[in-house]
């Protein structure tokens, strides 16, 4: 008997370890890429070569879903990176360290309310707004034709202690979302606040050669360097219309607001972004365009306002990201952008896009994308304001199902604002048109 009682204890606690597995449904994805690429002059000069990069990197990204059941998910994201011959596992012997959580949240619904907490995703009128991961809550009352998303972002924690939460950082808005046919209306109303935002010191785009980011606009940093409130706020709208066989795109985005410091000097925020695409299918080809407009500042002119549309961020990497031409806009290889332009932080810039996309067989896909850019205003004292025209070409190939190869080629006809010494205002004596090659084998799954 006691033989007996121990087996069932035994089995029960089996049964106990074993029985979670049945209780949700296991989802999995991923996605892989390794490219090659080569980065030259773009600085701008083939002097100095100090932007020059030849390199091979690969990125893994692995996906896991626990469906608990159909109104509970636990989803998660993983990415590991790494530069071939570097020190994290792409040396010899490889045992890599390098482990980067992109996501994990809970994802449930309450009746028609959806809501999303922790580590996710999210993009913010295309991308001009805001376009990465961040830790928050997203909650969502679904009505069918329409969606109303509340969504709180947190860019910073100021800690704990005495008015320690004034550093707070958060991002707050409301994007419905409202479907007629085939039109969509997206209005979106953003409010970046902050009581003390002296320790998060948001970045804004300017002058300086910084192959990942051009630099600090003059006006905002004494401001900058002992601010306090922030309270930037963002109204826009985004458009998306089907018309047989063409596609229509429109954003519109107003900033305003404040950002004050300790001495009292308050700097207003007056800006704005326009930005409209269109898409036409011909059958085997499309042709495509777009443009963009985002204002900019004068950086001559002594006051108090800044009329460079400017979204708050911590650093070159984050938030505000949208890709648009190869070389000035980082496009498929995303490493690195020519001197002087905004890359995927849209400020104080207007680009014109023409290109074309043929598809001679199913595996085979042609593209050709050509590029303008301008800044509005001069962003160094005495300096210029083009950037350059610029030719994209692209191959994809599907080597084998779901599996890509894709061989890129840009070239920029610099303008004299990307062949300028952003610290002298002077044109360099050694001015080169930048280039890129390069090539990326993909899968998904």
């Amino acid at each position: 008997m006691k033989k007996l009682l121990v087996a069932c204890f035994i089995a029960v606690v089996g049964l106990a370890f074993v029985a979670p597995a049945f209780a949700f449904e296991a989802e999995f994805g991923g996605y892989w890429r390794t490219r090659a690429f080569s980065y030259n002059n773009f600085t701008g000069e083939d002097q100095t070569e100090s932007y020059d990069y030849n390199a091979v990197d690969t990125r893994t990204r692995l996906y896991f879903t626990a469906k608990i059941n159909d109104n509970l998910k636990f989803v998660n994201k993983f990415e590991f990176d790494a530069d071939w011959g570097d020190t994290g596992y792409g040396d010899i012997g490889a045992d890599g360290k390098v482990f980067e959580i992109k996501n994990t949240y809970a994802d449930f619904c309450v009746g028609p309310v959806n809501a999303k907490v922790g580590t996710q995703s999210a993009c913010l009128s295309r991308g001009f707004l805001f376009c990465d991961d961040f830790t928050g809550a997203v909650v969502s009352f679904n009505g069918g034709n329409f969606t109303l998303p509340f969504i709180w972002i947190r860019p910073y924690e100021g800690g704990n202690g005495m008015d320690a939460d004034d550093a707070d950082v958060d991002y707050l808005a409301f994007a419905p979302s409202f479907s007629a046919g085939d039109i969509k209306v997206n209005p979106i109303l953003l409010w970046a606040t902050s009581d003390d935002i002296s320790t998060w010191n948001p970045a804004i785009q300017g002058t300086g050669i910084d192959y990942s980011f051009n630099g600090v606009n003059p006006k905002i940093n004494d401001v900058l360097a002992d601010a306090e409130d922030m309270n930037v706020v963002f109204l826009g709208l985004d458009v998306d219309a089907n018309m047989g066989a063409a596609s229509v795109w429109f954003t519109g985005l107003y900033e305003t607001g404040s950002i004050d410091n300790a001495a009292g000097e308050d700097l207003d925020v007056s800006a704005y972004l326009a930005a409209a695409g269109v898409d036409v299918g011909l059958g085997m080809a499309n042709i495509h365009g777009q443009i963009f407009y985002a204002s900019g500042d004068d950086i001559e002119e002594n006051d108090n306002e800044l009329n460079e549309f400017w979204v708050p961020s911590q650093g070159s990497w984050y938030g505000q990201s949208y890709y648009w031409a190869e070389i000035m806009g980082y496009g498929m290889m995303d490493d690195m952008v020519s001197n002087g332009s905004c890359g995927d932080k849209i400020s104080n810039i207007i680009a014109y896009n023409f290109g074309a996309t043929v598809k001679p067989m199913d595996k085979l896909k042609l593209s050709a994308d050509l590029w303008y850019a301008t800044l509005v205003e001069k962003d160094v004292i005495g300096g210029e304001e083009d950037l350059g025209f610029e030719v994209d070409l692209a191959v994809t190939y599907e080597l084998v199902q779901n599996l890509n190869l894709d061989i890129i080629g840009a070239y920029l006809f610099a303008g004299d604002r990307t062949t300028q010494d952003p610290t002298t205002g002077l044109q360099f004596a050694d001015d080169a048109n930048p280039y890129e090659l390069g090539a990326r084998l993909s899968l998904s799954f």
